[in-house]
This record gives C-alpha cells, structure tokens and sequence, in this order.
C-alpha cells in the first residue's frame, strides 16, 4: 500500500484519521473521538476551534436593512455556528439581500467576536450561544434552520445536536469525514422530521447552472473528457488556512477543501455517477505543520464512456478550471468556482470555422439562491435541492479516491 508522503510515517489517511497528533493534546483544541465510531447518540457539548489561533473580526459592514420581500416576521431565521471568515464575510452579509431568509443568531466559541457581531447585525443577547450553550437553541422560536460552517470534523457532532434542538440544516460541504457519518446525519434529520442540505453554493451559480443547460441542450454534442483542476496555496501564517492543514481537524487535505468541486462539478455537468476511480498523490511540500495530502490527481469514469481527469493542490497559484469536452465543441468554466468571478467560455466546433462564445450573466450571485433555497424548503415543507443524499455521495466517491491513493489500484464505486 502506498503511503501518503504528506502524512505521519506509517500511517494512511484512514489510520489518520482514527489516531490523529499531537495537535490534540494542546489544551486549546477539543479531543476528537475516533471518528468511524462515533455514536449516533446525543454528542457531548463542549468548545470548537474555528482558527489556529482564533482569527480577528473579518467581514463586511452589515447590509443597510433586508431587500423587499417577504414580511421580516414571516422570514425564516437561520443561525450561523462557526463565524470565520466565510460565514462574516459572504453569507452573513447575503443573508440580508435574500426575500424570504433572515440572520436570527450566532454560534461561536469566540464571544468577542460574536458580540461584536452581533452588534453589527442587531442580534440580541437571548440569541447568541457558545458550543456549551449550543442546545439551548431549541428554545429559541426564532430560529428555524442551523447553518453549521465550522471545520469537516465538527459537522456530524454539530448536525445532529441541531437535529436534536429541532431545527432544520444547512451544512458547509464536505459533509462529513465519512461516510458512515453522513449517513447518520442523514438518519438524524429523518428521525427529527427536519430538512438536511449541504452547502453546494455552485449548483446555484448561474453560469454553472447555464453550462449544465448547454451541455444538457447537445451544444457541444456528447461530453467525451472532463478535466477539471482545483489549486491555491495555502500560506500558514493565514489563520484561517490554518486548520486546513491540520488532518485531525480538516479530514483530508486539497481533494475535501477544493477537490470536491471537480468531484461535484463532473457529476453536476455530466448528470450521471462515476462508477470507478484511480488515483495517486504527489510529493509535498515537507513542511511539518501540514498533516493532510497537499496534491493529489485522479481519474473518474463515467458508464456513458467520459472520463474525468482531476486535480487538487495546495502546491500552485489560484486555479478554478472545468472544462468539458465533446464531439461537436467544448465548454470551459475559467474560473469555475469563485466566489464573484466566473467566466464561462463555449467553443463550436461542428463548423468549418471554430465559433467562440463567451456567456455573460450580470445578476450572478451564487449565495443568495442558495440561501433562498433552504428557505423554501422550509416553507414548503420539501426536499431541498442538495439534500444530505448528494453530500454523502461525494464523501463516498472521495474516500474511493483515497483508497486509490494509497492502493495504486482502480477502485469500484457502489
């Protein structure tokens, strides 16, 4: 079996997973109980790291009021747990320009940074809980959906004590470190009669959401290759990448952090399920402080006969690249997967001259549909569109791609 050359000497991700380091004899950081084995049972509460240290207040001023919509009594209220950098600085603020959601409450470790926060946003002090308090929230008839956006390993525990407070979910992606844990999540919402959906924030961008349509309308004939790369250096000195490279913490490396999007975006694209992988990781950096794999490459085939060949690296500059090949043209997503910028690029190729066609959609924000989604399926009491059945489905194929990793052989996906 091949070793991740990122990881402690003589153990693979799986036994990583399990044994975890040194990290978690700091006093500051909580014990992380073996993972495959955690009980479907109440989780115990306790504190949360949300940075390596805690990181300072980011984020956006606070939106001037709600955008026209739906009575602010009538909105459905969401708590935020975890308030890094993502939570501030993207969905705190797109919170306020949905119709039919609203900011209710805060979940954190951190209370100089939630009360100030909260400040901000005019959340009263009934409404703010810490990791210990966390249950409480049951209490709390403003809020109707949890959005858990702390590290991987804390989302089970987190989900299903929301679960349990009866609240609705919306969970960060990846969903969970396995698996066997997404599938009590899963269990868990179902057992509460609860909503489960998984913070997918490209299914609502609508240039990916255009390129599905394109693909999908036989514009570049049928699909034959998908290559798909995801990178971006991860400086340690950053606080919020910090946990990142922790794999006690984060789960996995490069393929969970922004592998994922390859893995989700071929399956999104190409609409059917990859039935087998390969893969292998490379050399990293060698720096100690990373415990996760750092690059990894693989292969995903598809039934129809398209193979997917992706990337994931912490090793290279910001790229966020899909590219989807058929007998008749290509489509490029360049880049795929940020936050405001995208760019989406189609090449016809069925004429004699080449026609080139770049899509451009000015109303393009991706976290307010995703926001107004969960909403939705609140009030109408249905299924959202990225329910905890396509979170486990990537943990699924992305544990597949490890144990390719480590074995160097083709792994059959069920």
């Amino acid at each position: 079996m091949k070793d991740n050359p990122n990881s402690t000497p003589g153990l693979n991700r799986r036994q990583f997973v399990k044994t975890g380091s040194g990290l978690l004899a700091m006093s500051s950081f909580p014990v992380v109980p073996d993972l495959p084995a955690r009980p479907a049972a109440p989780p115990v509460a306790g504190p949360i790291v949300e940075g390596f240290p805690p990181a300072q207040l980011v984020g956006r001023p606070a939106p001037e009021g709600l955008k026209p919509g739906l009575p602010t009594a009538e909105r459905v209220g969401f708590a935020i747990v975890g308030l890094g950098s993502y939570a501030t600085g993207y969905i705190m603020p797109n919170l306020a320009n949905t119709k039919n959601a609203k900011l209710t409450a805060l979940v954190s470790g951190n209370q100089e940074k939630r009360d100030t926060l909260a400040a901000a946003y005019g959340i009263g002090n009934d409404h703010l809980y810490d990791y210990d308090t966390f249950d409480t929230i049951a209490d709390d008839e403003a809020v109707d959906v949890v959005y858990i956006i702390t590290p991987n390993v804390f989302h089970r525990a987190l989900v299903e004590r929301a679960f349990a407070a009866g609240k609705h979910v919306l969970c960060e992606k990846p969903m969970a470190i396995t698996e066997a844990d997404c599938q009590a999540m899963i269990d868990a919402g179902n057992r509460a009669g609860r909503k489960l959906m998984i913070g997918y924030r490209a299914q609502f961008d609508p240039y990916n959401v255009k390129a599905i349509e394109l693909i999908r309308d036989g514009r570049i004939g049928e699909p034959s290759t998908v290559v798909a790369d995801h990178g971006h250096l991860l400086p340690l000195d950053v606080p919020k990448n910090q946990w990142r490279a922790k794999q006690e913490v984060a789960g996995g490396g490069s393929l969970y952090d922004i592998g994922i999007y390859n893995v989700n975006g071929a399956r999104y694209l190409l609409g059917e399920e990859p039935t087998a992988v390969r893969a292998k990781y490379h050399r990293g950096s060698g720096n100690p402080e990373v415990t996760v794999e750092e690059e990894i490459e693989w292969q995903m085939y598809f039934p129809s006969g398209v193979i997917a060949n992706c990337s994931s690296s912490y090793l290279t500059t910001n790229n966020k690249r899909i590219h989807v090949q058929g007998d008749k043209g290509e489509l490029t997503l360049d880049p795929a997967t940020n936050y405001y910028l995208r760019a989406l690029h189609v090449t016809d190729r069925s004429q004699e001259h080449h026609r080139l066609e770049e899509i451009q959609i000015p109303e393009s924000n991706q976290f307010v549909p995703m926001l107004e989604e969960m909403a939705a399926c609140v009030r109408e009491d249905r299924e959202p569109k990225t329910p905890g059945a396509e979170g486990l489905r990537d943990v699924k194929i992305m544990e597949a791609i490890y144990r390719a990793a480590e074995s160097g052989e083709e792994v059959s996906i069920g």
